[in-house]
């Protein structure tokens, strides 16, 4: 038996044993009965009630309702009569729109749920622009009306069946909504042309960023918006050009990553105290509507922070005098040092941001390799997040997304040669850190079925149900001789079994979800990282090797007589000095009696 096949029967045992003692240790013959069928995890039906949760008991699922099953065949081509939000329906384009609807998703909530689910996330599903260029906005991310639904994803009494539903699941729902900017629907004379259809820019592509100076000294862009399009967006104010910051394209540098557009969309002004107001008072009027869970806030970072500074607090508010207590956001910030998306949790008033830090270091430990001091350097800075209201145990943790690949993708493009039993372990390993270090984990949508993509963005988002799209049916997933042309929700899939074995141990053990995190060891080659989750006086010790080989540690700990929640290859104890042996790119847990 290699070394990977011998993780692959740790992982085994893990999904058969999962919290029981030692005594509870079955037979061969017991195992493979057990593995008769696939295990499931309904935590949801077993965590407090989805309106008074805290927000750390959750186990997150991101889904573009677009990519995931068509339930509603009549909705393919969106509206029938607001030409801007019709069409852009091609199955066989990965730029186009592919039929997933808000109907399919609710079908599906069973698979969410047993998969150990208990909240989902979906891209953003506000009435787009259907088309802008050569592209459709099946992302959501072109919103038009920001009091609509797409008419490609459904209707508004589809999203309320579908938040009735998951709620009846005991399950919560959030949307991924913008403030940022709008769909591009403002052209600039100097580079758009007089019509809108020609390019004029100095730059193939990019109408040059004109700096705050620029415009104080009266060196503007002319705005128009072509014939048609003057009242295509809802509410009525954000037609006028007046309310946007008009300056050209954003440089991702300095100011004109607040103040450009973001790839030629409509950049609102949010330093107006009139867009202020209106952005507050629209999606109040969203949570009055569909009363979400919560709101995931998009392009955070490229609005200024008085404007978050006071937009939190007022929609968490709105939500909580219409009975959601537990009512909570939190924000993309493209960054990965703590220092800096601290700042939007702290001074932003945001409850919590994606950990992009986080993301970047088990990236940087399980696929470029790096020591595991990397991890340590990560949790020693969450002292940037604690204010009066917040602190790191409430930051989203993820490892791979749709804008910058599958956590597999990065894996295959690694320049370490590995086969596909290796791959499966660190995406395993990758997802034991996730849910058992501090933060709420978020599963990406086909992480579950083995999916990797080309890349980022486009190639990343691929389909659940059969796929017509040729790149993404000629990717190799794994676990599966499956493809992306075949339906992709198989309970068995070694993955998604992987990710119920997780939320079980997860609900099981209260500490793992939401206790004091302490470092115990890590190292500055591949090798062990370990650190202490510890509630009500009940303490566990994590322990991961991200080496390809058997690696050994000694620790001394306060508390006595840990027991194995998850096994390790080996572990002996005495007065408080525990020593644990590893096997590559596995983990442990264990629970200390006293």
């Amino acid at each position: 038996m290699n070394k990977y096949n011998k993780l692959a029967f740790i992982s085994l045992c893990t999904l058969i044993l999962w919290a029981c003692e030692p005594s509870d240790v079955r037979s061969a013959a017991q195992v493979d009965a057990r593995l008769a069928q696939p295990k499931v995890a309904k935590i949801s039906e077993q965590l407090p009630p989805y309106l008074t949760r805290d927000i750390r008991e959750e186990v997150f699922y991101f889904v573009m309702p677009d990519r995931f099953i068509n339930g509603d065949k009549s909705n393919d081509n969106g509206s029938k009569t607001l030409v801007e939000s019709q069409g852009g329906f091609d199955p066989s384009s990965k730029s186009h729109y592919h039929g997933g609807d808000i109907i399919g998703l609710k079908e599906k909530l069973p698979y969410l749920q047993e998969m150990g689910i208990t909240s989902i996330w979906m891209t953003p599903i506000m009435r787009n622009q259907a088309m802008q260029g050569d592209s459709s906005g099946y992302h959501g991310y072109w919103v038009l009306d920001f009091t609509a639904i797409d008419p490609h994803l459904g209707s508004a009494q589809d999203l309320k069946d579908l938040i009735d539903a998951a709620h009846a699941l005991n399950m919560k729902v959030f949307f991924d909504i913008i403030a940022n900017h709008s769909a591009d629907v403002i052209k600039f004379k100097e580079c758009h042309g007089e019509d809108g259809k020609q390019w004029l820019g100095e730059t193939e592509g990019l109408c040059d960023y004109k700096t705050l100076e620029q415009v104080a000294n009266g060196d503007t862009y002319s705005t128009f918006v072509s014939p048609g399009s003057e009242d295509i967006k809802t509410p009525q104010w954000l037609n006028d050009p007046k309310f946007y910051h008009n300056q050209g394209d954003s440089t991702w540098e300095g100011e004109s990553a607040i103040y450009g557009d973001f790839a030629g969309l409509d950049d609102i002004d949010t330093d107006n105290p009139e867009v202020v107001k209106g952005l507050i008072d629209v999606f109040k009027g969203v949570v009055s509507e569909f009363k979400p869970d919560g709101f995931r806030i998009d392009t955070v970072k490229h609005v200024n922070m008085e404007f978050w500074s006071e937009f939190s607090p007022a929609i968490v508010e709105h939500a909580k005098s219409l009975g959601i207590p537990q009512f909570f956001m939190f924000g993309e910030v493209y960054d990965f040092t703590p220092e800096v998306l601290s700042q939007f949790t702290t001074t932003g008033n945001m409850q919590s941001i994606l950990d992009f830090g986080f993301q970047s270091a088990v990236f940087q430990t399980l696929v470029e390799r790096k020591g595991t001091d990397v991890l340590a350097m990560l949790f020693a800075g969450d002292h940037h997040y604690k204010d009066a209201d917040s602190d790191a145990s409430q930051l989203v943790t993820f490892t791979g997304n749709h804008d910058m690949g599958r956590f597999a993708h990065l894996l295959d493009v690694a320049k370490f040669e590995m086969d596909e039993a290796e791959k499966l372990a660190r995406v395993k390993l990758s997802n034991a850190l996730m849910y058992f270090s501090r933060g709420i984990p978020v599963v990406y949508y086909g992480d579950e079925q083995g999916f990797v993509g080309d890349g980022h963005d486009k190639d990343s988002r691929q389909d659940m149900m059969p796929s017509l799209v040729a790149s993404f049916n000629d990717d190799d997933l794994l676990g599966t001789d499956k493809t992306t042309a075949d339906s992709n929700f198989d309970q068995s899939h070694e993955l998604y079994q992987d990710l119920v074995a997780l939320a079980q141990l997860y609900l099981d053990h209260p500490a793992l979800r939401n206790g004091q995190q302490a470092q115990v060891y890590a190292q500055s080659t591949p090798g062990l990282y370990a650190f202490t989750r510890t509630l009500d006086n009940k303490q566990y010790l994590i322990v991961a090797n991200t080496a390809t080989t058997d690696q050994s540690q000694t620790f001394t700990m306060n508390y006595q007589g840990y027991e194995p929640v998850v096994l390790a290859k080996d572990k002996t104890e005495q007065d408080g000095v525990v020593t644990i042996n590893l096997a590559p790119l596995s983990y442990a847990v264990f629970k200390a009696k006293k």
